[in-house]
């Protein structure tokens, strides 16, 4: 589906830009074609300046989402989420950075929340980067406390991990 989206603004790179990070950051398009997340409004200018692109390639793009029927259902309904993982070690959580070595290969958050619940160790959060937008997906485990060495060996024997970083 996501490549699907992005195909539709294939032939013009900058409005493809503003698409992938506004489904990065979980910011929606209202009923006037403006980037909001919930009611507060994403200044276009902003999303331009962060971009480098001209703020007119946000307000096309906005609206070349409002008016299609499928995308406007899409990008109207998407919502960001708190993600834990900078303020872990703050709060006194564990986080688990999981490097895969196939991002699309099944079973593998599985295999990972088995291996730390052996450890009776409580997952708080669990969040995995989409392939079609990240060029480096991992995934990323927010345990409660901290992971022993045991359990980091543990997880490189997992198939299909590449890599392992804990914090």
């Amino acid at each position: 589906m996501w490549q699907e989206i992005l195909n539709k603004f294939k032939r013009f790179p900058a409005q493809e830009k503003v698409v992938r990070l506004i489904l990065q950051r979980g910011f929606q398009i209202n009923d006037k074609a403006r980037v909001v997340s919930g009611d507060i409004e994403i200044p276009h200018a902003q999303i331009a300046r962060e971009l480098g692109v001209d703020r007119r390639v946000v307000d096309t793009t906005a609206m070349a989402i409002r008016e299609d029927e499928t995308l406007w259902k899409i990008f109207h309904n998407v919502r960001s989420m708190t993600f834990l993982a900078e303020v872990a070690p703050v709060l006194g959580l564990g986080v688990i950075e999981i490097t895969p070595v196939n991002a699309t290969k099944t079973g593998l958050l599985g295999d990972v929340a088995s291996a730390v619940a052996s450890y009776g160790i409580s997952i708080r959060q669990a969040v995995s980067d989409d392939p079609y937008f990240v060029e480096s997906p991992k995934l990323t485990i927010i345990t409660e406390g901290k992971i022993p060495g045991e359990l980091v060996r543990m997880l490189m024997e997992i198939d299909g991990v590449r890599r392992v970083t804990v914090y």
